[in-house]
């Protein structure tokens, strides 16, 4: 459906929130430093919404905002586990955690470190985060 991208599923621990992904089979993931990030080891890979598809589980969601309430950090109500979030970068798609991804169509995880603590300095500099939820 999507040229050169594979459809991954994934979701939550106890299976309520389940969702599928179009993204490469090669992942570029961030690793933010920011106070939520760290506390929840949120490391994801950003796609645009239209790449994105919850299959089940709207109603088991549950959003936490703090600062800016930009960022929409979306957690199952049930199990806890964020595996996927709106993040503050690129409001128009999503954060994918990759470790809530099924096994079998990731091939590779590059990692990059990113300031959150310096957020709004850090995503002025990179070159190319704001786009990554473009299609």
């Amino acid at each position: 459906e999507y040229r050169g991208l594979v459809k991954h599923t994934g979701g939550c621990h106890c299976g309520a929130v389940r969702f599928e992904v179009w993204a490469s089979t090669d992942l570029h993931v961030f690793n933010c430093n920011c106070s939520i990030c760290t506390k929840k080891q949120n490391r994801h890979f950003i796609v645009p919404a239209s790449r994105f598809k919850l299959l089940k589980g709207a109603d088991n969601l549950t959003t936490y905002t703090f600062n800016t309430h930009r960022a929409q950090h979306t957690f199952c109500k049930t199990c806890g586990v964020q595996s996927f979030y709106t993040p503050r970068s690129n409001p128009d798609g999503y954060g994918i955690a990759p470790h809530c991804l099924d096994d079998g169509t990731v091939q590779t995880i590059v990692t990059e470190d990113i300031n959150g603590k310096e957020w709004e300095k850090a995503v002025k500099e990179h070159k190319t985060i704001r786009n990554m939820s473009k299609p």
